[in-house]
């Protein structure tokens, strides 16, 4: 991440150094995982981000989680990374 700062919003006074998930190189035969957290509008970001990989030939699975004040049940995250091989998480407001 040169020259890019991502800061933590648990209001840490020294921010801790967390690497960046490792990325594809390519989306081809990956199915992406789209998770709603359920804050409004998130949803319709997601309906453009599956209309432009489904464009593409990728497969989606769509996710929401019950509320965006807490971390998704563990259920939940499980069938997301057994089902999945990339996720995008939408935030809106």
């Amino acid at each position: 991440m040169d020259g890019q700062v991502v800061l933590d919003p648990t209001a840490e006074t020294t921010p801790s150094h967390r690497p960046a998930a490792p990325r594809p190189a390519d989306l081809s035969g990956s199915v992406v995982a789209l998770v709603d957290i359920s804050k409004p509008r998130g949803n319709v970001f997601l309906d453009r981000i599956e209309t432009l990989l489904s464009d593409r030939g990728i497969e989606v699975l769509r996710f929401t989680k019950p509320t965006h004040t807490r971390p998704a049940p563990v259920d939940l995250r499980h069938e997301i990374t057994t089902n999945s091989t990339a996720v995008i998480q939408a935030l809106a407001d």
